[in-house]
């Protein structure tokens, strides 16, 4: 069940859904708007689709940044762009990583008219309930949690990080008292979808990361940096880790950033595998 939103006035998208060929795993989403001068700019993705005999889980935060429409496109073809690969059931982690590649040079090219702005992308692909496939470009996060541990699944593309790579390419990184760094001074992460003025030092190549569904596997939680630039993994795990319904974690995340002070937009999936 997916509740969408009015992007002129709406301030909140919220939904859940649970898998047909196990009822014990559920999915819950919410999302807010920020206390920052812009629309919300934050996306979600989250349903179980039917494909060719098989069951996918489909989640997915985007986080855009001087833009609305890159993460709606994303939200809007990604996931089928994923599918749609001849390899995708045999190579999955192949097929993502061309399919990321793919996609961001459609959006560059040709599909958003609005030049400026660009997205994070944290995805999750969990194929017949028993293999989970997890993909980012950006600071948008993925964490599990297994027998009560917190594990990033993601990778936080910051500039500091890949600071040799982004300077090899002809880039810079700044990094001024009371700010983070940036890419030319401008983008605060190494990866991402869109930016086309930036795309000459910065990738759209995604980390990915294959997990096996196990007894210990408890939940994944799926945020953008909202929460992150207030709250540890651990921290995030600990807050829904007696939670039962996934939507209520998911919200009950989010108020526990708004409450450290998080400002930005903030967009949360919970997805419980027990």
């Amino acid at each position: 069940m997916q509740e969408k939103r009015d992007l002129s006035s709406a301030t909140v998208e919220t939904g859940k859904g649970r898998s047909r060929i196990n009822k014990k795993i559920t999915h819950g989403y919410h999302s807010v708007e920020g206390k920052q001068p812009h629309p919300m700019e934050d996306y979600v993705y989250a349903q179980f689709k039917q494909v060719d005999g098989n069951e996918l889980g489909l989640f997915a935060v985007f986080d855009g940044h001087l833009s609305q429409e890159v993460p709606d496109y994303l939200r809007s073809h990604l996931f089928d762009n994923i599918i749609n690969q001849h390899d995708f059931w045999s190579e999955p982690e192949e097929a993502i990583r061309r399919a990321y590649e793919f996609t961001d040079s459609t959006i560059i090219n040709k599909a958003i008219k609005k030049r400026k702005g660009g997205s994070t992308a944290v995805t999750a692909i969990l194929i017949n309930c028993e293999k989970l496939v997890v993909a980012n470009v950006g600071d948008s996060r993925a964490v599990l949690c297994r027998d009560g541990v917190a594990k990033q699944l993601s990778v936080d593309h910051e500039p500091n990080k890949e600071r040799k790579v982004i300077e090899e390419k002809g880039g810079f990184v700044t990094e001024y008292p009371g700010d983070c760094a940036r890419v030319d001074g401008s983008l605060a992460m190494t990866r991402s979808f869109g930016d086309r003025r930036l795309k000459e030092h910065i990738s759209s190549e995604p980390d990915v990361l294959v997990e096996t569904v196990d007894d210990d596997t408890e939940f994944l939680i799926l945020a953008s940096d909202g929460v992150w630039k207030v709250m540890s993994n651990q921290e995030a795990v600990d807050c829904v880790k007696d939670t039962e319904d996934p939507r209520s974690a998911a919200k009950k995340i989010i108020k526990e950033a708004v409450e450290k002070k998080s400002r930005d937009d903030i967009s949360c999936i919970v997805v419980r595998f027990q």
